[in-house]
């Protein structure tokens, strides 16, 4: 399976961007989609996930400000970051998991986009 996202760049703080990520491949299902991101000298961390039920957890920090939606009938998964500080710059990661047709039998899957880069500038 593989992930495209999109939707990154340059922003003032305070401003807004959206981050798409689509998935593609033999797809049977997705469980749950997300967003990580990593700051340089920093570990990749949780940013929001959002499961095909619709039910959301979000780190503390982006709480209130980032918004995470998904399209399962595109296989899409979307960021919607508000109120943007320079701590929010990073490369942002679309992750999801599920499930993908298989021989002999289905298997289950992780996968992990590109990455896109978000920037914010005081």
């Amino acid at each position: 399976v593989q992930l495209q996202a999109s939707g990154g760049g340059l922003v003032q703080a305070g401003g807004s961007l959206r981050l798409s990520c689509a998935a593609s491949g033999s797809i049977f299902s997705i469980n749950r989609m997300g967003w990580y991101r990593q700051a340089p000298g920093k570990q990749r961390e949780l940013v929001a996930t959002i499961t095909s039920a619709g039910n959301t957890n979000y780190a503390e920090s982006t709480k209130g400000r980032f918004t995470i939606s998904r399209d399962n009938a595109k296989a899409t998964v979307y960021l919607q970051m508000n109120s943007l500080k320079p701590e929010d710059t990073a490369v942002y990661y679309c992750n999801a998991q599920g499930t993908e047709y298989g021989r002999p039998s289905d298997t289950k899957f992780e996968s992990y986009g590109q990455g896109t880069q978000v920037t914010v500038s005081s």
